[in-house]
Order: structure tokens, then sequence, then C-alpha cells
């Protein structure tokens, strides 16, 4: 019965160190600093995020402790238990003591990894700053009392790291991916720190770099073109039955340049239109549409013309971006 409560408890240790770690490494810091306003766990656990080396080693040493105290306690009662049964199938004394080595070393290290590390690893993940901050004060508690050898354990490890080139660090680097800058944004709008309006716009943002400029062409009509041997008089009623300022010249398929519709003004009705083509800005149909739109404000291009697999695709301009990606600064400017 001891035996049995010794092996809750080092199972439960055990689980409470894997927890700490893996919840301290998921864990948001902005999430843990929201929280810390209001409670002492949360700022314990952001005392921890800042020392996450010493943290890390903190929970090693307890995970291989409870380790070695399972290999101690329960592994020998559980081959003592199993002992008399095996002898009574009629198992020799030598073959029986194998035998139960082996089976109570396979149920040891079962219920230590599954119950002592798999679950709370797969609990702290799913929840990793109600974790944290649920064991932020007991672990702090275990770190002041084992300072002096996690230093000198850290310390020990951290020249072994740089004699390999790389600099230890002692704090989780906060750099987002798309996902992350996401859920920040939507915390931020749901704690009323951002508006609505500006939550849009920067989602809108993020969308940008998930899409490419052939999706942004796709089910749209055909731009209004003619030929290169056009004359200002064909551009100008291509203007005024499609209504687009902007008129491509084609030349077998290729675009060779275009023509803006107040170019023309003043002009002879005969005189070639290439001769007022303006240089077009060409991509890729795979280039990411932020990529797009940087080039064309940078060089103050309104149209871009799309290639895929070096065809003619179709053109965005911006009219095509900003009323879809920043509605705010259109409506603003409108």
């Amino acid at each position: 019965m001891v035996t049995t409560l010794v092996t809750i408890a080092i199972i439960a240790l055990s689980a409470f160190f894997v927890a700490v770690e893996f919840s301290l490494i998921n864990a948001k810091r902005h999430r843990l600093e929201d929280a810390a306003a209001t409670s002492a766990s949360a700022r314990a656990a952001l005392r921890s995020s800042s020392e996450l080396t010493l943290l890390l080693a903190g929970s090693q040493l307890g995970i291989t402790v409870c380790t070695l105290a399972l290999g101690a306690i329960t592994k020998p009662a559980v081959h003592h238990a199993l002992m008399g049964p095996l002898e009574a199938l009629g198992l020799p004394t030598g073959a029986a003591d194998v035998v139960a080595f082996v089976v109570a070393l396979i149920i040891v290290t079962f219920i230590h990894l599954v119950v002592g590390e798999m679950a709370p690893k797969s609990w702290a993940i799913a929840h990793p700053e109600r974790s944290a901050i649920m064991l932020a004060v007991p672990m702090r508690g275990f770190l002041w009392l084992t300072r002096p050898a996690l230093k000198a354990l850290n310390h020990a490890a951290n020249v072994l790291v740089r004699r390999t080139g790389v600099e230890p660090v002692d704090e989780v680097e906060e750099v987002q991916d798309q996902h992350g800058l996401r859920e920040l944004v939507e915390h931020s709008a749901d704690a009323g720190t951002l508006e609505a309006s500006y939550s849009a716009s920067i989602t809108n943002a993020l969308d940008m770099g998930e899409i490419t400029m052939d999706e942004l062409i796709q089910h749209r009509r055909r731009p209004t073109a003619v030929e290169i041997d056009a004359t200002v008089a064909d551009v100008q009623a291509a203007t005024v039955e499609h209504g687009h300022m902007r008129v491509l010249l084609l030349d077998g398929g290729r675009v060779a340049g275009t023509v803006h519709v107040r170019d023309t003004f003043g002009e002879p009705a005969d005189r070639p239109a290439r001769e007022l083509a303006r240089d077009t800005l060409a991509v890729a149909a795979d280039t990411p549409l932020h990529e797009a739109f940087t080039i064309m404000r940078e060089t103050q291009t309104q149209l871009a013309v799309v290639h895929r697999g070096g065809d003619f695709a179709g053109v965005v301009t911006m009219s095509d971006i900003l009323p879809r990606f920043f509605p705010r600064e259109t409506s603003a400017h409108a």
C-alpha cells in the first residue's frame, strides 16, 4: 500500500515537471502579461519565462529524479509482486526472476511514459497559459530550493553549447509567424486595445501573404486591349466601350505596352497608339500578392501584367487590391 502511494506521488511529480516544461515553452508572453495584472501566479510564470534555461534545467532534474525513484522503488516492488504468481505457475526461480524483471520494467515504463509524461505534455500544449499559471508558484519554490545546483548544471551545459558555436538564450524569442500574428490581432481586438477597422485591415494585409497574383485574376473578365497597330481613335473607342482608362497594346498575344486614354487627348486620331505606350510591369502568376503590391507602390505603377508559363494571363490593378485588402484606406481617400 505504501509503495502504491509513493508510486502515485512520484508519477504525479513527473507529470508536474513535464507540464511545467511544455507550458512555458508554448505559452504566449502577451497573454501572461495580461493575466499578470491581476494574478500573482501569472507574475510568477512571467519570471520563469525570463529564465527559461534554468526552468528547463529544473524540469529535467525533476523528471530524472522521478525516473530514478520509480526504478529504485516501484520496479522492485512490482518485480517482487510478480514472483509469487510466476513460481505458482511452475516456472523455475531463475526463469521467474527474469520474466518478472522484464514484465516489471515494461509496466513501470509504460505507466511513467503515458501517465507521467505523454498525458501532461498533451495537456500543457493544449492549454499552455492556463497550465503555466497554475503550476508557476510551486515551480518557483522548487527553483528557489535547487537554484545553486541548477545554476551549476546550467553553466556546464552552456559551456558545451558555446563550444558548438551557439549562444544560449534565457528567454523564448517572440518571433511571430503568420498564425501567431493573426491570433495576436484577434486577441487585441477582443480586448478592446485595437479598433475593429484596424484589426480588419491588418488581417487583410496578412491575407496578402497567402494569395498569389494568379488567384487575384481568376474569374475576372479579359482586360481592355487593342492590337499593336491600333491608332489613337481605336484606344479612345475601346475606353468608351469598356470604361477602362488604361488600354493594353497586344502584339501577337504579348503585351507590348499600356496606353492611358488621357495621353491621347489632343492627339491626331490616326496617330499610332504605340507611340504613346508606356512600359508595363510584368510579374509571374505565382508571385505572392504582397511582393507585387510592394513593387507597384515603389514604382508608382497602377497596373501589373500577369504571365502564366510565359503567356499573358491577365492584369491586376491597384483598384483590384485596395478595396479588398485595405478598405479603410480606400474609404479614407474616397
